[in-house]
């Protein structure tokens, strides 16, 4: 026999909010989620992410491999 009033309360319209602002509604545990990041503010999805070579690791790797052209290393 399953046990009685174990599972948590469910939300099915818990609103999601970033910085202050609606973003979208889903289902949840909670009423509302206040959330610091999200997909249409993160950089990788929004577009903005850079790559950061920090003390020459990219030229070492490249270095250390014996490769001319990053892109061919992307594309393969």
């Amino acid at each position: 026999m399953s046990k009685k009033d174990i599972h948590p309360q469910w939300y099915p319209e818990s609103k999601v909010y970033c910085d202050g602002q609606h973003i979208m509604t889903i289902g949840s545990t909670k009423p509302e989620l206040h959330v610091d990041i999200w997909s249409g503010n993160h950089p990788f999805f929004t577009g903005s992410q850079r790559i950061i070579d920090t003390e020459g690791r990219v030229d070492r790797f490249m270095r250390k491999y014996n490769l001319k052209d990053v892109n061919r290393i992307i594309n393969s």
